[in-house]
């Protein structure tokens, strides 16, 4: 799995951290461009897939996908450089 958010699109509503049932993600002290707290996957480890992040996201900044390969889940964040 790979877990990618784009830091761009995300407006810091934390809706990814209060729904992860496993506290995959948590705020952090980055803000993008636009003034925003992006959240970051902390506990990439303890992602299981359920893709309720990818789902609830109102700026659809945060996709799930599935990767070929070992099966490990993978943190990936866009920056907005």
């Amino acid at each position: 799995m790979l877990v990618k958010i784009n830091t761009s699109f995300c407006k810091g509503c934390d809706i990814c951290i209060e729904f992860c049932p496993t506290d995959v993600f948590e705020q952090s002290g980055t803000l993008n461009r636009k003034g925003y707290y992006v959240p970051v996957v902390a506990r990439v480890e303890d992602c299981t897939g359920c893709r309720l992040c990818d789902l609830l996201c109102p700026e659809l900044a945060i996709v799930i996908t599935e990767e070929q390969g070992n099966g490990d889940v993978v943190a990936d964040v866009d920056n907005d450089d």
